[in-house]
């Protein structure tokens, strides 16, 4: 592969390059099980080097959060690991539910940041205070991945109301809070009321200018506020799978335009580009492995040939 010219190799084998020359170990895992044929157990093994005593998992796992601490976002993070290779289950999420109830607000709901981060580096456009409310942010899909695998635990019953209060709530928002209302929604169990929630969030989005329908004009798009100048979000970014809720809302012609603009994205050594601030050169490089796996996955779950 050294011998060849980076861009002459199709989008997975250029990926595969950046991967094993930036990677930290479990993203090279994860890599290899989901596109090399690897196995679910190196990435569980790999995994576990993040996880505490305390059932949740810290060690910078979220690259924008150092430290060793517990973390709600590290744990969210875990979970969506174990949930892509199909063992989020058993006893490691039992404890990781027992952490999430310990640093849950009373009403259930999971804060961004626990105070405990306090001391180590941490993004400044993170938002850090000793009593937190819970956010939609990070209750929103957790929940919703804890019911799609049939999970059951009695925190997850004050969540659940908490998640729907928030969204029945919601007039304005901001991209990630509305990709995190979609991901409860794709989970929960009551689909009726799931899908008329998702309808009006849609119409939300596309009212309020929440996503890029043209790449190719972004300057006619707005950020949210707090966001970073090119922290644009497209239709992918709602709908990473066909299936999701999120598809409804936009059309065939518009889904495609976003998935161009997306694979157009890999850059010269491989990778993707991270799209939010970049704070410190080494969240940076530890990032974009995760946003390549990401891009890959979701290019190939919407039926566009990677390799």
């Amino acid at each position: 592969m050294a011998g060849k010219p980076l861009s002459s190799g199709t989008p997975l084998a250029r990926a595969e390059h950046f991967v094993w020359l930036t990677a930290r170990v479990l993203e090279q895992h994860r890599f290899a099980y989901h596109f090399l044929g690897g196995d679910a157990e190196a990435v569980e093994t790999a995994l576990a080097s993040y996880l505490n005593a305390d059932g949740g998992y810290g060690h910078a796992l979220e690259p924008d959060m150092r430290g060793p601490v517990s973390q709600p976002l590290h744990t969210a993070q875990a979970l969506r690991v174990l949930d892509s290779i199909g063992r989020c289950g058993g006893p490691r999420v039992e404890r990781a539910c027992r952490y999430l109830t310990g640093v849950s607000t009373r009403e259930g709901a999971l804060p961004a940041l626990h105070p405990s981060l306090r001391g180590y580096p941490y993004a400044p456009f993170m938002p850090l205070s000793d009593d937190p409310p819970g956010e939609l942010l990070a209750t929103g899909p957790v929940v919703g991945l804890l019911h799609r695998n049939q999970v059951w635990h009695a925190w997850l019953f004050r969540a659940t109301d908490f998640c729907w209060a928030a969204i029945d709530a919601l007039d304005a928002s901001h991209p990630y809070e509305i990709e995190a209302a979609v991901a409860f929604l794709d989970g929960v169990p009551d689909r009726p009321r799931a899908e008329a929630a998702a309808d009006r969030l849609g119409r939300m989005v596309r009212d309020q200018r929440l996503v890029a329908l043209e790449p190719d004009r972004l300057d006619q798009y707005p950020v949210a506020d707090g966001y970073a100048p090119t922290e644009h979000h497209f239709a992918y970014d709602y709908a990473r799978v066909p299936d999701s809720l999120a598809r409804r809302w936009f059309t065939e012609e518009e889904m495609e335009s976003a998935l161009d603009h997306l694979a157009a994205a890999q850059q010269e050594d491989g990778g993707w580009p991270i799209n939010w601030r970049a704070w410190a050169p080494g969240t940076a490089l530890e990032s974009r492995p995760v946003v390549t796996i990401e891009a890959l996955r979701t290019l190939r779950a919407h039926g566009r040939a990677v390799g």
